[in-house]
């Protein structure tokens, strides 16, 4: 019989968006916890689990291989912590490390969620008009470069340039809720994600 973790696994190998999203929004709080009990350091251990995803949506034509979600995930975020430590070279002392954790939704993961939901939708709001446009049909109607560069009667390249400048703005406004990373890319995937458990309540 299938399960709700091989069933979602499967539609991420298909490239389904949305099953991802769901993994993400229901284990990303409860990962992050678990490997801050490990390096001991907020941001490296947000890092950390954000990159465990990015890989798992990277990979996603080997998601068909993987058993068991949740031991999956705590193993993979367990080696990353214990890899980073050791590239560090800190002088830490490793705690137990949970059995296992929890997986369902708490009251402050639905806080943190409404929490960013609200300033991304107040930094929406603030782009420029035609950046905000660029920004709306690429990612909430989900429109390539070049369908968006025709409704907006401008070159790819000019779309390009809106999309960057964006993204540029919108990093700085919810730089709280971003990795520490000076690398873009790594903030923008997460941007993303965190865009991807709102967008279709959004725009408003």
């Amino acid at each position: 019989m299938e399960t709700m973790d091989s069933f979602l696994l499967e539609e991420i190998k298909n490239g389904n968006s949305r099953a991802f999203d769901k993994i993400f929004s229901e284990n990303y709080l409860n990962l992050c916890r678990f490997a801050n009990s490990i390096v001991q350091d907020e941001d490296s251990a947000r890092n950390i689990v954000q990159q465990v995803f990015i890989n798992l949506w990277e990979n996603r034509e080997n998601a068909g291989h993987i058993e068991r979600l949740a031991p999956y995930l705590t193993t993979s975020v367990r080696n990353s912590s214990l890899n980073f430590l050791k590239r560090e070279k800190r002088n830490v002392e490793i705690t137990a490390i949970p059995a296992s954790i929890q997986t369902d939704h708490t009251t402050e993961q639905q806080l943190n969620l409404a929490e960013f939901e609200e300033q991304f939708i107040i930094a929406l709001n603030e782009l420029p008009e035609r950046c905000k446009m660029a920004f709306e049909y690429s990612r909430f109607r989900e429109f390539t470069n070049k369908e968006i560069a025709q409704r907006m009667g401008i070159s790819v390249k000019g779309v390009e340039a809106l999309m960057g400048r964006s993204l540029k703005i919108l990093r700085a406004a919810l730089i709280d809720y971003l990795p520490s990373s000076r690398n873009s890319r790594l903030k923008d995937s997460m941007l993303f994600m965190l865009i991807r458990m709102v967008k279709f309540k959004s725009p408003r």
